[in-house]
């Protein structure tokens, strides 16, 4: 509140006046000469000071209340809290304890009971009482819908906690399985919960985080959340809405089966804990019934599954601590919602020398190298955090920092399979290109690759239609895209990896780089096999194909591809780093359309 007086007024007047006035009214106060804009003086309303024979207070009935409210929070029967430690789990309020108690949740698991209130990160909890009338002690007698005897099984919150909470200094919504009631189960109450939390995302923007340990829906109870227009099958219509707009990220903490199995698959990041996590479309016993196969729950889905040959998961943890870590580095990626630029921070030099990169690469197109030694020499230091490490290997796929900015990284990998492109790498590629899309994160495609394999196999695992899709999604990426021609970038691999014809900022070559429709030696096979084998001397045949590979080289030659401006530059690898950093600061901030149309048909 702005007050003025006239120009007489004395400092010592113009603060007795601010804090009369602001004691009276309880409103900040700044006291202005007229015409001036600094205030001469400024108070605030202090604390208020209740009366000292206000006897007033807390009711039974208030008393009661906290009383519910502890009970709620103690968790189902107290039998099945016991039996998490042998499962090596925290019960679900130590673990919002973990991630939102604080300094990052230093607290640590277990330092505080339940009935000690929210941790400090947790802004509000919504629907506590959530199926409070069909189990707390005095509900009146009756059954539910499903014939249950109310009163019974205790189902506080209807086994899911749902809320609001600082993470990592960002505001997150937050939904947590409570498996001690029913093994986390899903009935009418929970579900409810869960849909408002989505739709309040929906609303606010922010990120949510999904704290998964959920057998899956209660059969026993499904009349009113299975089928209905706001019932489970809602979650995946509102993931959908969701995707892209902005950050779901999934943990895993034990067997999400059946339709709590959608949940990690539709998140944008999925981390699952080891001896512990698990998904699958239906449970081993099901399975068995369905199909006659015995298998136990880690072999159908546990994490070496989803993170090696499904690529459902993105990330593995050892523990329940260390989820937690993966995803707080991984929140640092992202920005909050579609729109905004992710965060940036203070620049680091890289963990190895940029120097070092020309000698890395070696010359022989056959020889390899560690994509991830390249990586460490251009981006910032312990910067790097890699996605689906085990699937698709023949690609990487992670986020690092270069000059502070967040950049999504694609490099073929020489160390396997020569860095050819198979299905499950293209897959893995696609959805991580379209990840980065959705969120403003500026892509670097490092280019070594003799392209997507061939052989009846491939064909079989849909090398076509996986292929199509990444090259698909870096057609359609309107971030910033550099393209680095590492060193070989043969046939279609070029294409995928973001080449001239993909509308990159920049395409720049190493002098290492070759671009050709095949390498030398299967264009040589191809074209001159014939007059080679007329040759009957081997020494002569030798030097001849010799002499016909460096011919070939020189025509794919990275020298000879920019005399003809196919690419952009020809860079020093030494100045790599820099070269990228200075073309990713000049475009930050570049437009691209894409053709009016509902949407694309590939992905």
């Amino acid at each position: 509140m702005k007050v003025h007086v006239g120009a007489a007024a004395t400092p010592e007047e113009a603060e007795a006046i601010a804090k009369s006035l602001a004691e009276h009214l309880g409103v900040d106060v700044d006291v202005h000469i007229e015409g001036e804009e600094t205030p001469l003086a400024s108070a605030e309303p202090s604390e208020p000071s209740y009366p000292l024979d206000d006897d007033l207070g807390p009711t039974d009935r208030e008393r009661d209340l906290r009383a519910e409210i502890a009970d709620i929070r103690e968790g189902g029967p107290e039998k099945y809290r016991d039996r998490l430690s042998e499962q090596g789990k925290l019960f679900v309020r130590d673990r919002l304890d973990l991630w939102f108690g604080g300094e990052g949740g230093t607290r640590g698991a277990g330092d505080a009971s339940a009935a000690d209130g929210d941790p400090a990160g947790v802004k509000f909890e919504d629907g506590k009482f959530a199926a409070f009338d069909d189990w707390h002690p005095d509900a009146p007698a009756g059954e539910d819908e499903a014939g249950n005897e109310r009163g019974g099984d205790r189902l506080p919150g209807d086994g899911l906690l749902t809320g609001a909470a600082e993470f990592e200094g960002r505001d997150v919504h937050f939904m947590a399985n409570d498996f001690t009631v029913k093994a986390g189960s899903m009935a009418s109450k929970g579900v409810e919960k869960f849909l408002r939390m989505q739709q309040r995302a929906l609303k606010t923007g922010n990120p949510v985080l999904y704290l998964m340990d959920s057998s899956g829906g209660r059969i026993d109870q499904q009349t009113g959340f299975f089928a209905n227009r706001e019932g489970i099958g809602k979650y995946y219509y509102n993931h959908s809405m969701l995707s892209g707009a902005v950050p779901q990220i999934c943990v895993l903490y034990g067997p999400c089966i059946a339709g709590a199995a959608y949940t990690p698959v539709f998140a944008d990041f999925t981390v699952m804990v080891e001896d512990m996590s698990a998904m699958a479309i239906a449970s081993p016993r099901m399975v068995e019934m369905v199909t006659g196969e015995e298998i136990d729950l880690d072999d159908l889905g546990g994490p070496r599954v989803h993170a090696e040959e499904s690529g459902s998961a993105d990330l593995v943890a050892r523990d329940e601590e260390h989820a937690r870590e993966l995803v707080a580095d991984l929140i640092g990626y992202l920005p909050d919602r579609a729109g905004e630029k992710p965060p940036r921070r203070e620049t680091k030099p890289p963990k190895l020398s940029p120097d070092g990169i020309d000698e890395l690469i070696p010359e022989s197109p056959n020889r390899p190298y560690d994509a991830h030694d390249l990586i460490d020499r251009i981006a910032d230091a312990e910067s790097v955090f890699e996605l689906k490490e085990g699937y698709g290997p023949e690609i990487v796929t992670a986020f690092c920092r270069i000059d502070g900015r967040p950049v999504g990284v694609v490099a073929n990998q020489p160390t396997e399979r020569s860095g050819a492109i198979f299905p499950d790498a293209a897959e893995k590629a696609a959805e991580f290109i379209w990840t980065c899309d959705a969120y403003e994160i500026p892509l670097l495609y490092l280019c070594d690759t003799p392209g997507f394999m061939a052989g009846s196999q491939v064909e079989k695992d849909a090398i076509l239609e996986k292929g199509k899709k990444m090259i698909y999604a870096t057609s359609s990426a309107t971030v910033p895209k550099q393209t680095v021609v590492v060193r070989k970038a043969y046939g279609a691999g070029i294409y995928a990896m973001g080449g001239p014809a993909y509308d990159p900022e920049s395409v720049i070559g190493l002098p290492s780089g070759e671009i050709g429709i095949m390498g030398p030696e299967a264009a040589i096979n191809a074209v001159y096999a014939r007059k080679l084998a007329e040759i009957d001397d081997p020494e002569e045949r030798a030097a001849e194909e010799e002499r016909l590979r460096e011919e070939y080289r020189e025509g794919i030659d990275v020298h000879r591809m920019a005399s003809e401006v196919v690419i952009d530059e020809i860079v020093p690898p030494s100045d790599l780093r820099a070269e990228l950093a200075a073309r990713f600061d000049f475009y930050e901030d570049v437009q691209k359309d894409l053709p009016d149309k509902k949407h694309g048909t590939i992905l």
